[in-house]
């Protein structure tokens, strides 16, 4: 990466486990998604799909809502069943 290259908010990826993730979009959003990723790669120079970035892209947002945060340390957090 040079140094003229900027940084992308989501930065390099962290090891990671393989988990299947299914879910529904509009064409829209998965053509962003995809150039997203080609964009992470060409600035950190390793290959990712759109599927990888997704659970860290909501991670990443989920870490920024202020909202969600005040009331999760609130309420707590919340358990299934």
């Amino acid at each position: 990466m040079n140094a003229s290259t900027k940084r992308l908010r989501l930065g390099p990826l962290p090891d990671l486990q393989t988990v299947k993730l299914t879910f529904a979009c509009p064409a829209r959003l998965k053509a962003d998604l995809d150039h997203y990723a080609a964009l992470h790669a060409q600035t950190y120079g390793e290959a990712v799909d759109a599927a990888t970035l997704i659970p860290l892209m909501l991670d990443a947002f989920m870490a920024g809502d202020r909202g969600f945060r005040r009331r999760r340390a609130s309420h707590g957090p919340q358990r299934d069943g």
